[in-house]
């Protein structure tokens, strides 16, 4: 079920995103024969025509080399995938790679890329005011990021509220699991960036990250996100997995 209010800040990345990309197409695109409907591909050509939902959904997750020009695929889509991903109607995110994690988005037009990256900041900020966001809040992080190939902007917009704090303890107990185990929490990052991600990501929950949650009483989950600074086999030997305390 889709959000039905938002931000004025997503109103206006949303706008700048519709504007900018609008009349954008793949004019000789054809597709894949064996997973495209020719109807479907004819609206990859079309610009500005709403595209079906479901198609949007598939072809934002489709593999890049299932059609002509990926890139330009991603452009046609863009406005109303941003929309869908911002009010919930996409369906579901993270359960695939996202096609702009596919797409060196950064080297387009200037006016663009920072369309992009505006939105996704917004979007994050927004899902951060809403105590049930239409996604998982994890989920919504890990897209950003990933689309992004950094999580600075996204650590460092967190606003201390009561809800953010609350969507800060819930990402910190999904990080840790992975974190503490030197794994990835990121589903479909690839790229070399992943490794800076994953750096700076436990840098700030082991530090200012930390901080908050010990702040806001999470006081467990503090102590975890610090282990995070020791190395591998210190960490594991700490006292806190033995001390009655602890929760695992």
């Amino acid at each position: 079920m889709g959000r039905t209010m938002s931000s004025p800040t997503l109103d206006a990345a949303l706008a700048r995103i519709s504007t900018v990309f609008r009349g954008a197409s793949s004019p000789d695109e054809t597709g894949c024969g064996y997973c495209h409907a020719p109807e479907e591909t004819a609206y990859l050509r079309t610009p500005d025509i709403p595209v079906p939902p479901d198609v949007v959904q598939y072809y934002l997750f489709e593999v890049s080399d299932h059609f002509d020009d990926h890139a330009a695929v991603m452009r046609r889509l863009l406005p109303q995938a941003a929309r869908a991903m911002a009010d919930g109607t996409l369906g579901a995110i993270n359960y695939g790679a996202h096609g702009l994690t596919r797409v060196d988005w950064r080297s387009w037009p200037p006016e663009q890329a920072a369309a992009i990256e505006t939105f996704l900041r917004a979007w994050w900020q927004d899902a951060l005011t809403a105590p049930g966001p239409p996604y998982g809040i994890d989920d919504i992080f890990d897209t950003c990021a990933t689309i992004a190939t950094t999580v600075t902007p996204f650590l460092d917009d967190w606003p201390r509220t009561p809800v953010a704090d609350a969507h800060l303890a819930h990402c910190a107990d999904v990080w840790l699991y992975d974190l503490l185990s030197d794994a990835s929490p990121f589903t479909w990052w690839y790229d070399d960036s992943e490794k800076t991600g994953i750096a700076d990501l436990r840098t700030w929950l082991s530090g200012p990250g930390a901080a908050r949650l010990r702040t806001q009483g999470e006081h467990d989950l503090a102590t975890r996100a610090e282990l995070l600074a020791l190395p591998y086999d210190d960490r594991w030997a700490h006292p806190y997995w033995t001390s009655p305390a602890a929760t695992n």
